[in-house]
């Protein structure tokens, strides 16, 4: 029988020398779901998505992924397998054009050697002509047609968070990290951005979790979350659930419930 779930995070905890980010966090995460992170400042959130992408390893506790234990793998061994994340902070080449920031995405899935794709003998053209069409079917699909050849570099942020997305989307994942997708954007690009993460979880079923400090978002389009505070877990489940957690609205919130309500 299929496993309920396509991530499984078990009793993890990282330590920084005498500093600990995470504190025997577990959780689970199901095929197709919007799941969030959440939780104050310093409450662990980014350490998380860096041990689920293999940036950081962490001392004790298993990440699960497809059934694959790929907590000592790194990062390009969990790409292959089919994890890709954003940043916080933009991680682009920005002085390369979007097209070629995408095509870059898709290094996982290169099979030509170096002496043939040097050469650009007959399969290796094929494979290139196969890379730009899969880049240019997300060209179309984050509606970045009209910047396609622009150096990355002289784009507004917004646009620059979205070849950000598109590069993930690149890797063709299963599952895709968001770390502070909507940080610094104004309403429009806000709601274009939540726009997008709908369309990939729902038009190419891709599985999403989300750090997000925007709570109307968060509460708008999870499934379920997971709340950490000091580096562990004091709340799980539906963002209905969580409103209602006494922990959660103490911890989270300072006591304002309304917090939770709305952008």
């Amino acid at each position: 029988m299929e496993s309920q779930f396509q991530l499984k995070v078990e009793e993890v905890t990282l330590s920084f020398g005498g500093v600990t980010a995470l504190s025997g966090v577990s959780f689970e995460v199901g095929r197709g779901e919007i799941f969030s992170i959440i939780g104050p400042n310093g409450a662990g959130k980014t350490s998380m998505l860096n041990c689920i992408s293999g940036r950081y390893h962490p001392q004790r506790g298993t990440v699960l992924f497809e059934a694959h234990d790929v907590t000592d793998r790194a990062p390009a061994a969990r790409a292959r397998l089919g994890i890709a994340r954003t940043f916080q902070n933009i991680a682009l080449f920005k002085g390369m054009t979007v097209l070629d920031n995408l095509l870059i995405g898709r290094h996982i899935h290169l099979k030509s050697g170096v002496l043939r794709g040097g050469l650009y003998l007959g399969p290796c053209q094929k494979e290139e002509i196969e890379h730009r069409r899969f880049v240019e079917d997300i060209v179309d699909f984050l509606e970045i047609e009209h910047i396609r050849k622009r150096t990355v570099g002289t784009l507004a942020y917004g646009l620059q968070k979205r070849v950000e997305l598109a590069r993930a989307l690149a890797l063709d994942p299963k599952l895709i990290l968001l770390d502070e997708p909507m940080a610094g954007m104004n309403l429009e690009e806000t709601e274009d951005m939540v726009r997008f993460i709908l369309d990939i979880n729902q038009e190419r079923g891709i599985t999403v979790i989300l750090v997000e400090h925007d709570m109307g978002v968060v509460m708008d389009i999870s499934d379920r979350l997971v709340v950490l505070n000091f580096g562990e877990k004091i709340g799980e489940g539906t963002p209905e659930e969580a409103q209602k957690n006494p922990e959660v609205i103490r911890a989270y919130l300072g006591g304002e419930e309304s917090v939770f309500l709305g952008r």
